[in-house]
């Protein structure tokens, strides 16, 4: 076969430069001019960003888009000709695009068989000289969008997926690139590079990249007990022991409580504590799924399911294959998914919307929610099965106001986190607001207060305390507390305050002669019963039993005085 190209005149007239429009076309599709320099930044600021395994996946992706674009191009810019000039127009426009100066070393294939074997030669590659101005001289070939325009050019024209590689890359110190291209399944890792042309395969890297970036911004937080978790009050720690006890075993967990008390957070350190924490941990929020579309994101779906089904598409019981996988607001399923759940359970194998086949799966369930799902059952909300399924090991997290002692740590664990998070350096809180904080019923819980010391981070000012108007901004009365003598949250004085203090010292009567008033008119209402009259005083019983007898003691030293009634 010749290896001569046809000229490419007819390729040259295709492309047009139009000022006025702002485009070029190249015949009846739009291209643009960009910098190798830009490209080349682009490039770094992926591999810096994502990996270079993640960065080689979008740019093989890129290129690969490129190539089937051109082959349909292709297809029908040269009709009539000879099969070998149809197919020399990919490498013909790859040179006009830019890329590289390509020259056919061998090509020899059959449409109809399905036979394709082809070796070119690449000079003066772009993209190995970006890689290589940036990276220097590298041990792996570096021409990722050109092998993969390569690729998906010779796929589209042969009809199935033909893999090239390079054997030779300039990046690596070569003097010119080389490629080799033929079937997939040819080559004896050939299955290891489909991930790199597959549309379901890219988006779902993404969405793990996506989960790596959520957890990655958690470990911001200080490792306390339980890696994020972070307690040591005794309501918290029998939790975590039973999440402890649980965790090396393939028990399905339900985890209940308020909303906000850190239901999934327990189910991270779950998934981290089990044999399964290098295997995925995928989270769904069952409450915030439409109805309709909660089995095609648990389940999966076949192209051509239901309108719009463009592609198939993993559920997330897939993704966790391996791993964890976290129900949270479980009671919110609807009916029809509950059973298809409870088969799950049972069979340990999914069927996809729109699909007649069965896939196993293996996946370590936990649920979460905040209603009692016995009610729910009850109520005809929830199938009792499915309950039962799902309440093998049951584990409820207390609420934050059962855990007064964790405040304090928590507050702390997060103000270094969102510090971090919003580049503000923060000393800490002033005590008058760690004194709020404890006194909080807290009926947002653990979310709540999240939002509170995130709050008071941005408002505080640079290099200062959080105060408790940071904590409080919208609540008048949070400003008119202090703390008293006791280390307790109290309000300053009213003007009502300060009103019965200026009558008292209008009166002419000494400290001690108020304060025998207060205590004996406290002893008389209470009928006798120093308790209940201490209680009034705010005072304990042994501190009232010592200012009488001191009382008395100096009643005794002092003149006999006939002392005025008391008046209730």
């Amino acid at each position: 076969m010749s290896l001569k190209y046809p000229s490419d005149i007819d390729l040259r007239r295709l492309l047009r430069f139009e000022p006025d429009s702002g485009a070029i076309w190249l015949g009846d599709r739009r291209m643009v001019l960009m910098h190798t320099n830009a490209l080349a930044a682009l490039r770094q600021d992926l591999i810096s960003s994502v990996g270079p395994e993640h960065a080689r996946r979008i740019l093989t992706r890129m290129g690969y888009a490129s190539g089937l674009s051109d082959a349909e191009y292709a297809k029908k810019t040269r009709p009539g000709e000879a099969m070998q000039d149809s197919f020399m127009v990919g490498p013909q426009l790859h040179m006009l695009e830019g890329a590289a100066r390509v020259t056919p070393v061998k090509l020899s294939f059959d449409v109809q068989a399905g036979q394709f074997y082809g070796e070119f030669r690449w000079d003066h590659s772009w993209e190995a000289y970006a890689h290589r101005q940036k990276f220097g001289v590298v041990d792996d070939p570096a021409c990722w969008m050109l092998q993969g325009y390569a690729s998906g050019y010779t796929s589209a024209f042969m009809g199935r997926l033909i893999l090239f590689k390079e054997t030779l890359c300039a990046a690596c110190g070569a003097d010119h690139c080389q490629v080799v291209g033929r079937p997939i399944e040819e080559w004896p890792d050939g299955e290891a590079h489909r991930v790199y042309f597959t549309d379901d395969s890219l988006m779902e890297k993404m969405e793990a990249l996506q989960s790596q970036v959520e957890a990655l911004k958690s470990t911001l937080e200080p490792l306390g007990l339980g890696g994020q978790l972070i307690g040591n009050s005794v309501a918290f720690r029998k939790a975590y022991a039973l999440m402890e006890k649980v965790a090396q075993t393939q028990a399905t967990v339900l985890l209940t409580g308020e909303t906000g008390v850190g239901k999934e957070r327990f189910a991270r350190a779950l998934h981290e504590l089990s044999n399964r924490a290098d295997r995925p941990f995928v989270a769904v929020n069952c409450a915030a799924l439409p109805a309709e579309l909660i089995e095609a994101e648990l389940f999966g779906v076949e192209k051509g399911a239901y309108t719009g089904a463009h592609a198939a598409r993993a559920g997330r019981f897939e993704r966790a294959d391996g791993g964890t996988l976290l129900l949270d607001e479980v009671g919110e399923m609807p009916m029809a998914a509950q059973t298809k759940l409870l088969r799950v359970l049972q069979e340990g194998e999914i069927e996809r919307v729109g699909s007649e086949t069965t896939r196993k799966v293996n996946v370590r369930l936990v649920a979460a929610t905040n209603v009692d799902l016995e009610q729910a059952v009850l109520a005809g909300r929830f199938r009792r099965d499915l309950l039962y399924r799902l309440n093998v090991y049951p584990i409820c997290i207390p609420p934050l106001r059962e855990r007064i002692a964790d405040i304090d740590p928590l507050a702390q664990g997060m103000l270094t986190r969102f510090c971090a998070l919003h580049s503000k350096r923060v000393l800490g809180f002033e005590e008058r607001a760690l004194q709020a904080l404890q006194q909080h019923d807290w009926p947002g819980n653990v979310r709540e207060l999240e939002n509170l010391v995130e709050r008071g981070v941005i408002l505080a000012s640079q290099g200062s305390m959080i105060e408790v108007e940071h904590l409080f901004p919208n609540q008048p009365e949070a400003a008119q507390t202090s703390v008293d003598a006791h280390g307790q949250l109290a309000r300053l004085p009213s003007a009502q305050d300060d009103d019965l203090s200026a009558r008292i010292l209008n009166s002419g009567s000494s400290l001690e002669e108020i304060e025998a008033r207060v205590l004996d008119l406290a002893v008389a209402r209470a009928r006798g019963n120093l308790s209940e009259a201490a209680r009034l005083l705010g005072l304990t019983r042994p501190q009232l039993a010592y200012r009488q007898k001191r009382r008395h003691a100096s009643d005794a030293d002092a003149p006999s005085l006939e002392k005025p009634p008391l008046q209730e």
